[in-house]
Order: structure tokens, then C-alpha cells, then sequence
């Protein structure tokens, strides 16, 4: 829940910078498996603000499934050797320590079998980093790994057992992501109120308008409804409830609601909030690239159906 109010607050700014990738995606993913020897390691240095931690999960099929991992990590005497490449890398470029999904083993049956974490060293020689061009501008790298060689204290958890590690960080990632979306829309609704109170067309501010006013409305409508599912999936994870349809359930809102209000909210502000000039057209940045991120609507409406058994 602290978390959760955090990133809302920092979603509100637009705030740039790796906190989202080393506080979540890596420190989350730590708690969930590391040894204390690997935490006592990393964790001071990350609750320092020393250490930049990231995660590297998604591969050239863009998948966030389990069958979307197909990274190889060979066994090869007391190690492995990974050989790869890892793309949308958040801040792969100025990370100390990146958590690596690889493949183990490849066995029949579920997807999510034989795929293993490892703590790979972020400034290894044979490790290179491409920072890739993205709308948002935020840090997304394309990271390869060159028959890397890891020992075996740096596998985060048990060998061929990190799926289930990795889906419960990434549940978690989105509703963290959905923190950050809220409060971006909370800012969104603050730019749009006082344009529309003061912009003066027809001898009347805008704000007296009939249509502009159902813009204004539903905007809030989506900016409340956000918040909410939001902190109702933070309470049930900071509770150690089942959270995952609520985690879901509240991603495939948020991602389609974020971008309705940026929307509404050009619509009232009209050829001024497309212009560089003006912090909306952040916001509409931010809002494409969080939709995407940890899976869109479709893929949580997906997961949602199959919780319900349809």
C-alpha cells in the first residue's frame, strides 16, 4: 500500500528514472526468492539508492507467458552458460544487476517448467546493452548475453522453478503499474479543469459547455474508478490475500481508462495539448507505453476469463 501511494504520487510528475525497475521488478523479485546471503547481499544497496537492480523477462516473441522465455542457460560444471538476447530491458543501461529469465531445461508439458532466475552482473564484458527508441522516452534496452557464464550461488531460487516466481512479480508489477497510471490521470484531470474554466471561446469559458462538461465528468468517472481498483489489489497483496483476477481484473481497467482520460482531456484542451509545449502530450506517451507494459486489456481480460473458468 505504501508502494502503491508512492508510485501514484510519482505517476502524477511523470517522474523519470529506474526506481520502478530496482523498488518492484527487482526488489519484489528478491523478497520473493532470494537466499538471505543474496539479500543481504543486494537489498541494502537497493534501500540505499546505491544499487540499480532490473528485470529481464521479455523476448523477441513479446509474450508474457511462460512459453514467450526461450533464453538458453546451459549446465556447465558449477554454473551455467546463458546465451541469448533480452529485449525491453527497463534501465538495462545503468543497472548494477539485472534478474535474467532462462531456460533450464525444456520438458514436456507446461510451459512454465524447466525456466530458472539467475543474478547476472549488469557490467559484464559479455553482456551488451542497445538502448532502443521508444515514444515515451523512457530507458527500454535490448540486452544480449554472450555465453555468459553464471555460477550457481547467483540462481535466484530453485533450478527449472522460476515461473511461478516470475508470474507473481510480474501480477504485482501491474498493479504497481496501474499506481503509476492513476495518479498520472489524477494530473491529467487537474491540467484539464482549469483550461476549461479559463479558456474563454464565444464570449463564454468552455467550461459552460454542455459537451465539455460530459468530457470533464467522465474524466473523473475514469480517475476515480482507476484509484480505486487500484488500492483495492494493493490492499489484498499488502493483506497476503489471493490478488491475481484483482491484479488482472484492475490492469485491463487501468490501461483502457488511462488512455480514454488522456484522450477526453485533448479533447478539451484542444491543438495546445498535442504541443511539446504543454505536459499533456507526456501524459499521452506515458499512458500508450503503461498500457503495453506487464500486458494489455486483451491479455488481462484473457486471464480474467480463465480465472472464471470460461
Amino acid at each position: 500500500m505504501d508502494l502503491a501511494v508512492l508510485l501514484s504520487e510519482m505517476g502524477y510528475a511523470c517522474a523519470p528514472g529506474p526506481f520502478f525497475a530496482t523498488a518492484v521488478l527487482g526488489a519484489l523479485a528478491l523478497l520473493e526468492a532470494a537466499t538471505e546471503n543474496q539479500k543481504a547481499d543486494l537489498l541494502p544497496g537497493i534501500a540505499s539508492g546505491e544499487r540499480i537492480v532490473t528485470l529481464a523477462w521479455t523476448e523477441a516473441s513479446g509474450r508474457y507467458t511462460a512459453d514467450g522465455i526461450s533464453l538458453d542457460a546451459a549446465a556447465q560444471g558449477e554454473g551455467f552458460v546463458l546465451s541469448g538476447t533480452k529485449l525491453f530491458v527497463p534501465d538495462a543501461h545503468v543497472a548494477d544487476t539485472l534478474i535474467c529469465a532462462a531456460r533450464t531445461a525444456t520438458l514436456p508439458g507446461e510451459p512454465g517448467e524447466g525456466v530458472s532466475l539467475f543474478l547476472v552482473d549488469g557490467k559484464s564484458p559479455v553482456l551488451s546493452v542497445h538502448m532502443l527508441d521508444t515514444m515515451a522516452g523512457d530507458k527500454q534496452c535490448e540486452v544480449t548475453l554472450d555465453r555468459l557464464r553464471v555460477p550457481r550461488s547467483k540462481l535466484l531460487g530453485e533450478p527449472g522453478q522460476g515461473w511461478p516466481i516470475l508470474e507473481r512479480v510480474l501480477q504485482q508489477a501491474a498493479v504497481a503499474k496501474c499506481a503509476e497510471m492513476s495518479g498520472g490521470a489524477q494530473k491529467v484531470l487537474d491540467l484539464v479543469i482549469p483550461h476549461a474554466k479559463e479558456r474563454v471561446q464565444f464570449g463564454r469559458p468552455i467550461g459552460t459547455f454542455q459537451a465539455v462538461q460530459h468530457h470533464c465528468a467522465n474524466i473523473l468517472t475514469y480517475v476515480d474508478t482507476a484509484r480505486f481498483m487500484t488500492f483495492q489489489a494493493a490492499w489484498r497483496i499488502s493483506q497476503g490475500l489471493p490478488f491475481v483476477r484483482e491484479a488482472s481484473m484492475c490492469k485491463a481497467w487501468v490501461s483502457d481508462a488511462y488512455q480514454r482520460v488522456v484522450a477526453l482531456g485533448h479533447q478539451v484542451m484542444g491543438g495546445m495539448g498535442f504541443m511539446e509545449e504543454h505536459d499533456l502530450q507526456l501524459y499521452f506517451k506515458r499512458a500508450k507505453a503503461a498500457e503495453l507494459a506487464f500486458g494489455d486489456a486483451d491479455f488481462h481480460r484473457e486471464l480474467v476469463a480463465e480465472s472464471l473458468g470460461l
